[in-house]
């Protein structure tokens, strides 16, 4: 599946896609891992997505997919702090 659909953060399609269903009024359903990100971003006020594996116990390539998912509906970002690239809150 990787291979054929790979991973990407960056899709102006799929950003559009999930505002145009947001402003629909329909109703955003999150996983529990996606909703665990973005509880860990909360506490943390940023976190570098290896520690964010760790901390989840969440394979890498899942994770990764889990990100992309919530930069496209906007609920996170990344951010460059000293040097380090870090997962943050929209």
């Amino acid at each position: 599946m990787s291979a054929m659909s790979p991973t990407r953060a960056c899709d102006p399609w799929a950003v559009y896609t999930a505002k145009s269903f947001r402003e629909g009024n329909a109703e955003e359903v999150l996983t529990d891992r996606q909703k665990a990100i973005i509880d860990v971003l909360g506490e943390t006020g940023g976190i570098e997505i290896e520690q964010l594996a760790q901390r989840l116990s969440t394979p890498m390539p899942e994770l990764e997919r889990d990100i992309a998912t919530l930069r496209h509906m906007e609920k996170l970002k990344g951010q460059l702090r000293d040097g380090r690239k870090l997962l943050v809150l929209w």
